[in-house]
């Protein structure tokens, strides 16, 4: 019996720490806007292509009422979304079920009451997408904080 408790304790513990594993996040010491702006510029000096802007935090703060939600969720946030033609089909030849990493997103997003910082955040490729992409994620969210 002693071993079955230990094996359920490792098994919800293996499943809690791969939890995280699917995103990658990190506080900047910027305000919002020279954060996004660092964003934009990293994905833009890349010679990439930003499709989207999705305003979620006016979003939430707009529809919140509606549902009867009380509670403030982000300060600010923004979801930038972007592609590369090049690394797209690259990824799609070696698997078309790639398809649903595109196209790539970098969220930014401030708390309330938390004035300290903003944060920085995307999906973490899995597969063996990931070798093509994620560098390209991880360099772009590195300057953010520049």
């Amino acid at each position: 019996m002693r071993r079955l408790a230990l094996l359920v304790v490792l098994a919800l513990s293996a499943g809690l720490a791969l939890a995280e594993d699917w995103a990658v996040r990190q506080k900047v010491a910027t305000s919002f806007a020279d954060t996004r702006d660092g964003i934009v510029m990293a994905i833009e000096n890349r010679g990439l292509v930003i499709n989207y802007t999705s305003h979620i935090g006016d979003m939430l703060a707009r529809t919140g009422a509606d549902i009867g939600a009380k509670r403030k969720v982000f300060e600010q946030a923004e979801i930038i979304e972007f592609c590369s033609a090049g690394l797209s089909r690259r990824m799609m030849e070696a698997d078309p079920h790639n398809i649903v990493l595109c196209p790539f997103a970098i969220s930014i997003y401030t708390l309330p009451g938390d004035p300290t910082g903003t944060w920085v955040a995307y999906r973490r490729p899995q597969g063996k997408a990931a070798a093509m992409v994620e560098g390209l994620l991880k360099e772009i969210a590195a300057e953010a904080g520049r």
